[in-house]
């Protein structure tokens, strides 16, 4: 099968970064990237236009690694409390969700998204747990979560 060279306008989880040269399957390239606006095909007014806005890109990376730094900080210092209905031998009724957490984040002011939270494995009982939240692809924090019968 053949593929097809593209330089990435934008980084892409688990392909590469912005002004990287990729070589994709055409149906990832023609349905997903190129659509989003993720990549171009591999021209060289493409290749001109990206060595152009390195710069650019460079300090973009820089900004957005500092405020998840900066996120990452903040979101170690807060405990979320999650008020859910539950048995008497502690056992939810249903689960929590990233979601639910990316929800209670945001009604205190940090906005992230609900993709970015991993509850894994499923918390689905009264209690405290650490909850991943991947900022960067360079920065991960801990969040505490406090699930209570509420």
């Amino acid at each position: 099968m053949a593929h097809v060279s593209l330089i990435l306008l934008d980084d892409v989880e688990k392909l590469g970064l912005a002004g990287d040269e990729v070589h994709v399957a055409p149906g990832y390239a023609r349905n997903y990237l190129i659509p989003r606006g993720l990549a171009a095909k591999a021209t060289p007014g493409t290749l001109r236009l990206i060595e152009s806005r390195k710069a650019i890109i460079a300090a973009r990376r820089q900004q957005e690694l500092a405020d998840a730094q900066a996120l990452a900080a903040k979101l170690a210092e807060i405990e979320l409390s999650i008020p859910m209905q539950a048995t008497e031998d502690e056992q939810l009724f249903g689960s929590v969700t990233n979601r639910m957490i990316a929800d209670l984040l945001a009604a205190q002011g940090i906005k992230v998204e609900h993709s970015r939270i991993k509850v894994e494995p499923a918390i689905k009982t009264l209690g405290k747990f650490e909850v991943d939240v991947k900022l960067h692809s360079n920065v991960a924090a801990k969040l505490s979560v406090w699930v209570v019968r509420g």
